[in-house]
């Protein structure tokens, strides 16, 4: 069965190949984009993949009250939340002010921009509600304090969701995607450049390039084509796992990582 599906953060990433994807597939897809030069950009691709009938590009910055209420005007089956920033660096130091972006647009924004949907949702008695969460959402990693603690948010905000509307006939989960090479790691990792002075900060230096140079290196990321492939098909189906986290390495690695916080020594 066709869905009419949005999706946020879909001007770059895994967002844009799903969304591209799924309208390949015969779904009715709105595509929000963060940036006018992203609505241009994907309509162009929209055209060269030949999907420009099943999906609508509109600009949408979750953060922002006009792109809100106007995307509120579309009635969805589905609504992925993807839109999503990080910040790095040490979390004794980072100005907490960044920690609060990543906050406001990771959680409260994506709440705020959800509850409109599942209302109508709820309404209608059916519905369905994907969180793009991450691997950061169910483990942590050195410097990457405030996108790891805004997933963790996330996270218990899907599950408190998905507890309370299970009822209500809305449905949610969440899709938690590895270091997969889409650009979006590699950027997050140079945020801590625009604040951290090694001759400033007592945060050594080493360590913080050591995890540049590892997590957001091509050797330390993934093909993100299985990751895209997944969303594809886990997003319009009707039964899968409230979670779905590739690759597989990667969820074996975090589910020992959550196992391992209970017999830790301090």
């Amino acid at each position: 069965m066709k869905k009419t599906i949005l999706i946020t953060g879909a001007g770059s990433g895994l967002g844009k190949e799903t969304a591209i994807g799924l309208a390949k597939n015969g779904h009715k897809v709105v595509a929000g984009v963060l940036q006018w030069e992203q609505v241009t950009q994907l309509k162009e691709e929209a055209k060269k993949e030949n999907v420009t009938e099943n999906l609508q590009v509109i600009k949408l910055d979750i953060r922002d009250e006009i792109d809100r209420k106007n995307a509120q005007k579309f009635d969805v089956d589905i609504l992925v939340n993807n839109a999503g920033i990080g910040e790095t660096g040490p979390m004794a130091e980072i100005p907490v002010d960044l920690l609060r972006k990543v906050m406001e647009t990771n959680v409260f924004s994506t709440l705020e921009f959800s509850q409109p949907f599942i209302k109508k949702m709820v309404e209608k008695g059916q519905g369905k509600v994907v969180f793009i969460s991450s691997m950061a959402g169910v483990s942590t990693y050195p410097f990457l304090g405030p996108y790891n603690a805004s997933k963790h948010a996330l996270e218990a905000v899907a599950q408190c969701l998905r507890d309370e509307l299970k009822e209500l006939g809305v449905t949610v989960a969440t899709i938690n995607p590895g270091p997969y090479r889409t650009g979006f790691n590699d950027r997050m990792y140079d945020s801590v450049d625009q604040w951290y002075d090694e001759n400033q900060n007592f945060t050594p230096a080493k360590p913080i390039r050591n995890i540049q140079a590892g997590v957001a290196g091509d050797e330390g990321q993934f093909d993100p084509q299985e990751m895209i492939d997944k969303m594809i098909e886990v997003i319009p189906a009707e039964h899968h796992l409230f979670r779905t986290m590739l690759p597989k390495p990667i969820e074996d690695w975090c589910k020992e990582y959550q196992q391992n916080q209970w017999t830790l020594e301090i």
